[in-house]
């Protein structure tokens, strides 16, 4: 046994995280424990980071005007947001509290309004209606809570006909243009605080009433590109939902249909060949030219191909010239004279937020970009073990923590990456990924963790992962049953049994497997998945790397 293996094993949750400052945290943190989920580090400052995190993620979960506990967005923010907490936060929660995210869902299907508008945020004095304020698409974040949490018809048949509701809403009164596109009425309506792409348009909606919009502006509504192709992706997982609740055919093909024109009036409308960016488009057919998050936005919404995908990473995303800052990525391309990297303040105008951090990994994984997303994780999770607030956003070239404290989108971010990068992720296609990777020394060539341990319990079933800079070691119930050359994935189902490896360096991997007794020997390049056939790994998909570009 390692040493770091005896340090997870010692570790008391409940003591390091400290006594419960408010009676609902008691439940909190038996529901924490009870996941299994525990870190050690060979370095005392990324390990206390971790549990200081959890530590104030606690101050971000409140009781609800039921006494069911719902997260909040924190910080500055005193509420919940439909553009985060209900969706992205939620969903990452998910892995860890998914009693609270359950809750959290469940909180804007009991306040959606008579006309079907769901609050963009809930607060203590109750839901606020005044801008539609969404960017991850709510229906995917139902639809993954559901899958690993107990399979609940009677919460997700909530949820499809509150989403369902909120369909029609959009289309009565955001489609005045008759595009077929999402229309933005206001700043507010996308989160995009201070940023260029909304300069000269009001904050909020007009008059405070999300079905209006100033009748004096000489460029408003916006088509915008990343409120539809939230709206595509809601309804590509609206469909998926329906098959699972027994709609009828009907349904799941009307779904269908109206995605596939939800994308189609996307490229029509807001797809520039030329640049090969989504825009705005304003009232008078103008394109609203700033190169923003939007297009990391309308990637994780799981649009266009891999092709379309790599072609945004080296052009855009992996651009030093663009968003791929020394700390990524930047909320508006570095290269844009409306530039702004100030973190002292809520802007979308050019630093790094926690949100677009959170929002990340979907777009990349969802391509088989696995290693290219650690070339955002490495810098990102450097700055992470400096963090002492835990705030909204992030200096792009120093890293430093700026606005505000106590973010659940940031502390959530953390918890997020060092679980992908070096711990175990259940995922809601019922796999468990083991990454034997450990972060990376970064800046000045100081210690983030040389060593990693983590542990989760999964199905009853006790697993622990200890990862070096030579190999990684998967202990199921305290028993060692599969090792690692470092720099693999494996994915394997819920029981241990092995699947599959996926290579997560940017070079070749060589190494023995052992697991279950057998040994066997690998190759495995950057982004390749070999799957176990029998008594060998065979290739599935070898689709190399994106590399960096600087113009």
């Amino acid at each position: 046994m390692t040493l770091l293996l005896e340090k997870l094993r010692a570790i008391d949750f409940e003591n390091i995280v400290g006594q419960a400052a408010k009676k609902a945290d008691e439940q909190i943190i038996a529901d924490w424990r009870s996941t299994g989920v525990k870190f050690a580090a060979s370095s005392e400052r990324l390990q206390s980071v971790y549990y200081a995190g959890i530590r104030k993620l606690l101050d971000c979960i409140v009781p609800n005007h039921k006494e069911h506990p719902v997260l909040q967005e924190g910080g500055a923010y005193a509420g919940c947001w439909l553009e985060s907490t209900g969706t992205i936060n939620a969903e990452l929660l998910s892995r860890f509290l998914p009693r609270v995210s359950h809750s959290t869902y469940l909180l804007f299907a009991e306040f959606q309004r008579e006309d079907g508008l769901i609050p963009y945020k809930i607060t203590a004095v109750g839901p606020a209606y005044r801008q539609i304020q969404m960017v991850t698409p709510l229906a995917r974040s139902v639809w993954n809570h559901y899958l690993m949490n107990g399979r609940d018809a009677s919460f997700l048949r909530r949820m499809y006909q509150a989403m369902s509701r909120f369909d029609d809403w959009l289309v009565r009164y955001r489609n005045t243009r008759r595009t077929g596109c999402v229309e933005a009425f206001c700043t507010f309506d996308t989160g995009h605080d201070l940023s260029p792409r909304f300069w000269h348009v009001p904050d909020t909606a007009h008059l405070n009433d999300a079905r209006l919009y100033s009748p004096e502006s000489p460029i408003l509504p916006f088509l915008a590109p990343d409120l539809t192709a939230n709206v595509y992706c809601q309804r590509k997982y609206l469909a998926l939902i329906a098959a699972e609740l027994g709609e009828l055919d009907a349904d799941q093909m009307r779904w269908n249909e109206k995605a596939e024109q939800s994308l189609s009036s996307l490229y029509q409308y807001c797809y520039d060949e030329t640049d090969e960016m989504f825009y705005d488009r304003d009232r008078n057919g103008e394109f609203v030219r700033v190169q923003s998050d939007v297009l990391l936005r309308v990637l994780a919404c799981e649009v266009g191909d891999r092709n379309r995908f790599d072609a945004a990473l080296k052009r855009y995303l992996l651009n030093t010239s663009k968003f791929f800052a020394k700390y990524p990525l930047t909320s508006i391309a570095m290269d844009d004279p409306r530039f702004d990297p100030s973190s002292a303040y809520n802007s979308w105008g050019g630093p790094v937020n926690f949100l677009t951090i959170i929002r990340t990994a979907h777009a990349f994984e969802y391509h088989g970009r696995y290693v290219e997303l650690t070339w955002i994780m490495f810098p990102i999770i450097s700055a992470m073990a400096r963090m002492t607030r835990f705030s909204q956003t992030l200096n792009p070239w120093t890293g430093e923590e700026g606005y505000t404290d106590t973010y659940s989108p940031a502390i959530l971010g953390m918890l997020d990456y060092i679980e992908r990068l070096c711990g175990i992720v259940p995922t809601p296609d019922v796999e468990l990924w083991f990454t034997g990777l450990v972060p990376y020394p970064m800046d000045h060539g100081e210690e983030v963790a040389e060593e990693t341990a983590y542990s989760r319990t999964v199905g009853g079933i006790e697993f622990e992962l200890v990862n070096t800079r030579q190999r990684s070691t998967v202990y199921r119930n305290g028993e060692v049953f599969l090792r690692l050359p470092y720099g693999v994935r494996a994915v394997t189902n819920h029981k241990g049994e092995l699947i599959a490896i996926i290579g997560m360096l940017a070079s070749e991997v060589e190494g023995t497997i052992q697991h279950e007794g057998k040994d066997y020997e690998v190759t495995i390049k950057g982004n390749e998945r070999k799957v176990l056939v029998g008594e060998s790994f065979v290739t599935m998909s070898d689709i190399g790397l994106v590399t960096p570009a600087y113009r």
